[in-house]
């Protein structure tokens, strides 16, 4: 049948042959059989050729026509990614937790064990994507017991010291697009290998032609084109897994991501923030100015992608192996850190809120021997607190440690917390179980390394999750922030050994903060004397508790209470 159509439709292409009835039956057959377009498929080549267009149109009328188009491949990329990840993690949990009871050793293991192979595939979807997506993975990781510690430790092992590093090429592309120079044009030596290397940028090192050395601050590339994408696409995966399991709810994660993000890729910003905590503690804490120290930004060669500093030589803030080469105590460190947060905290009401150990360094105080003073850097993320909240903070901190009951309750009230959950808020502020917040022992708050006791928290956290993520719900966002903050400044004072009781300093801080904002009038200045006084013997009555407690361990470590005790034992045997 099809050979002798063919046949007939060659006659029919012979010139001046008239088709034959054959021919045109086939012919309504064949136009018969021909499938109708659909109204739906005309609309999707529409839209096709529409977005084509556009897409075309808006590579063609920017200036850099090749990097917009190649954001047309990464974002669709980026997405494509996500979607894939999410859809493994949520039905991997689907899965893994089906048909098992709560409360049970094998629900345990199980969410152990699914939260592992997440964080794994988080981790990896964080790096492939890079740019915002590793700083989110770096958020995550400091957010000790507020996520499930198997996504804490993941991140943090990962994301804090292993960020990617950007060609030399594609630095050069960044200097001729902010300021229409390359690094050789603008600076008599710069170094194509950075020092280091963070989430959103990375430093090189360079001098001027004038012979200062700096350092240089490059962002990564493509991350103001594609941050409010990236944003959209990982709010859109958080609210799916939302409505898949209502009770983890991390919309608040990426809330805060999208209101802070924008001023940590702007440089400008970050360089006016430094200036604002360099003049904060100038004029508000002048006994402590002397041993902060924040680098110069040179503004001449300055940018929102770029950031011209002053170059630092120093020690990391947990080498404790350097300090003692230079003589530096480590007690005065974790000293000087622990003061310098409840500064800006308590009295300045503006908070560097990201203050891992890389973000600062240590040196010897020009002038002195052996004096520490801590140099701060990156600025990007800062938080300004209102006086409401600042004065209830203060307050809450204030009865944490004096171990006020009623006001930890009434001042997390205040903020939030709820009824049901003041108590849990008060735990994860000072990450000690409430039992031992409201202790009465002068060393109630003091984080112990022990085994057991990391254990009771971590099981603690484990065992109120859902509390733990419904609590972060109802706090305003700075809160958040304030305790990732807490979470920063604990490990670098723990890998310093904890050497010093930072809730002391914390207690004097808030103390004095709540009578600065509440004492007022004529009366005001004998008033703060003797809230002074009131907090100055508190602390020294629990210092010197503390002193003898340590001392009559040493005693017994000693030996010198040994004939005692044996000559007490002898005589409870003879009774």
């Amino acid at each position: 049948m099809l050979t002798r159509a063919f046949r007939i439709g060659v006659a029919n292409l012979s010139p001046g042959r008239k088709p034959s009835s054959t021919s045109r039956s086939l012919s309504h057959q064949a136009q018969d059989s021909t499938p109708r377009r659909s109204w739906g498929s005309s609309i999707v080549r529409t839209l096709i050729l529409g977005s084509a267009i556009g897409a075309g149109c808006w590579v063609g009328s920017g200036d850099k026509p090749y990097r917009r188009m190649k954001l047309l491949y990464i974002i669709p990329l980026r997405m494509a990614r996500n979607v894939v990840t999410a859809s493994e993690m949520v039905t991997d949990y689907m899965v893994t937790l089906y048909g098992i009871s709560e409360g049970t050793v094998e629900m345990e293991n199980a969410r152990h064990e699914v939260h592992l192979r997440n964080a794994e595939r988080l981790k990896n979807l964080c790096f492939k994507n890079g740019g915002i997506y590793i700083k989110l993975g770096q958020h995550i990781g400091q957010l000790d017991y507020l996520v499930p510690r198997e996504f804490v430790q993941t991140m943090r092992a990962s994301t804090l010291n292993k960020c990617p590093i950007q060609t030399f090429a594609q630095v050069r592309d960044v200097f001729l697009a902010e300021l229409g120079l390359y690094p050789s044009e603008i600076f008599a030596e710069f170094s194509e290998v950075p020092m280091a290397s963070a989430s959103l940028a990375q430093v090189h090192a360079a001098r001027t032609h004038d012979g200062r050395k700096v350092a240089v601050k490059v962002q990564h590339t493509h991350l103001t084109d594609t941050s409010d994408a990236d944003i959209h696409t990982v709010d859109f995966i958080v609210h799916v897994g939302h409505w898949l399991f209502p009770h983890f709810d991390y919309r608040w994660l990426v809330a805060e991501m999208r209101e802070s993000l924008p001023n940590e890729l702007d440089f400008m910003k970050e360089g006016k923030n430094a200036e604002q905590c360099v003049e904060n503690f100038a004029k508000m804490s002048p006994h402590i100015a002397p041993n902060i120290y924040v680098p110069q930004v040179f503004w001449e060669i300055s940018t929102p992608r770029l950031m011209c500093m002053e170059f630092m030589e120093g020690m990391g803030v947990t080498d404790v192996t350097a300090m003692k080469e230079h003589g530096i105590d480590p007690k005065d460190v974790a000293h000087l850190i622990s003061e310098t947060f409840a500064e800006m905290i308590f009295h300045h009401g503006f908070v560097h809120c990201d203050p891992h150990a890389a973000n600062m360094m240590l040196r010897v105080k020009p002038g002195t021997e052996n004096e520490p003073q801590l140099i701060l850097l990156d600025h990007g993320l800062y938080k300004t607190l209102g006086p409401e909240l600042r004065s209830n903070y203060a307050n809450l901190w204030k009865a944490l440690v004096f171990a006020k009951v009623d006001d930890i309750k009434a001042y997390s009230l205040k903020m939030g917390a709820g009824e049901d959950l003041y108590t849990l808020f008060a735990s994860i502020l000072t990450m000690r179980p409430w039992r031992k917040v409201v202790a009465k022992s002068h060393d109630h708050l003091q984080f112990s390394a022990e085994p057991e006791d990391v254990d009771e928290i971590q099981d603690y956290a484990s065992n109120s999750l859902l509390k733990i993520t419904e609590l972060l719900r109802r706090l305003p966002r700075v809160i958040l922030l304030l305790l990732k903050t807490n979470d920063c400044l604990r490990a670098v004072d723990n890998a310093l050994g904890a050497p010093t009781n930072s809730f002391v300093i914390v207690g004097r801080a808030s103390s004095n903060a709540v009578s600065e904002l509440q004492r007022t009038g004529p009366a005001a200045p004998i008033l703060k004397l003797w809230d002074k006084l009131e907090v100055e013997t508190r602390l020294w009555v629990w210092q010197t508790a503390a002193a003898a407690f340590s001392a009559e361990i040493n005693f017994l470590k000693l030996g010198i209470f040994v004939v005692p005790a044996v000559l007490l034992v002898y005589l409870r045997r003879m009774n």
